[in-house]
This record gives structure tokens, C-alpha cells and sequence, in this order.
């Protein structure tokens, strides 16, 4: 049996003050194009998850987000033919500045319950209900 690679990414989900979460489109650019997501990215050989969080949502959306305003959340853990991605997943109710468009196509906010009626990678579907209860 071959051992995949093990990629660790770190995904944040940013909640709003009505309860709804920010999931933005994948670019046409990238792997799995055009699918939905919790923004976030590869965390580098140096970096914690919540470095790599703080940099990947100022360079993807252009906010800011002070380390105490993560509070670890749950994790996905998923075997992708190529790789097995393991994410955690942190909520953000707090930071600086509007999110707005640099990397990816779109942006949306939803209630966790509507998060369904779009399409995401399948390491971040079990999230959703997780992301249900909490809010």
C-alpha cells in the first residue's frame, strides 16, 4: 500500500453578526475550480495553522485577523485519490477591514443550513452540520 501525501491545510470560517458564514469560489485557475470552500490554505513548513490562517485570509480576502479571535473549531480528516488532506477548521467572529475579492471568483455569505445548496470539496461537507449545531 503507498502512503499518500500528507497535506495540511487551515480553514477558517468567518461569522458574521446575523449568524451567516463566508464561503468563497474556488479560481478556474486552481484544483477543484469553481468548487465553494472555507477560506484558508496550506500551512508552511514553519508556520502553525493559525499563522498560516492569519496570512492566507489577508492575501485571499484582505482582512485582518488577530490570533485570539481563532477559536479552534473541528477538523476534517479525508483521503483525496492524490493526497489526505487533514484541516482543521477555526471560527472567527472578529476582524479588520471588509473581505473582498483577490484570489477567488466569488464570494457569499450563507446560514450554515443553506451551505448545502452549494458545491464544496468533499472534505469540507462534513463541516456543515457541525457549523449547524453551533449556530
Amino acid at each position: 500500500m503507498t502512503q499518500k501525501q500528507l497535506v495540511l491545510v487551515a480553514a477558517g470560517a468567518l461569522i458574521d453578526a446575523d449568524g451567516r458564514v463566508l464561503i468563497a469560489q474556488r479560481p478556474a485557475t486552481k484544483e477543484m475550480a469553481g468548487l465553494w470552500e472555507f477560506p484558508g490554505g496550506k500551512v508552511e513548513s514553519a508556520e502553525r495553522p493559525e499563522q498560516a490562517l492569519i496570512r492566507e485570509l489577508r492575501e485571499e480576502l484582505g482582512i485582518v485577523v488577530k490570533e485570539d479571535c481563532l477559536a479552534p473549531f473541528t477538523f476534517a480528516s479525508h483521503a483525496y485519490p492524490e493526497f489526505h488532506l487533514l484541516m482543521p477548521l477555526y471560527v472567527c467572529r472578529k476582524w479588520q477591514r471588509q473581505p473582498r475579492l483577490r484570489e477567488h471568483q466569488a464570494l457569499k455569505w450563507l446560514y450554515p443550513r443553506q451551505l448545502h445548496t452549494c458545491a464544496m470539496p468533499a472534505a469540507d461537507l462534513p463541516l456543515i452540520a457541525m457549523l449547524c449545531d453551533l449556530l
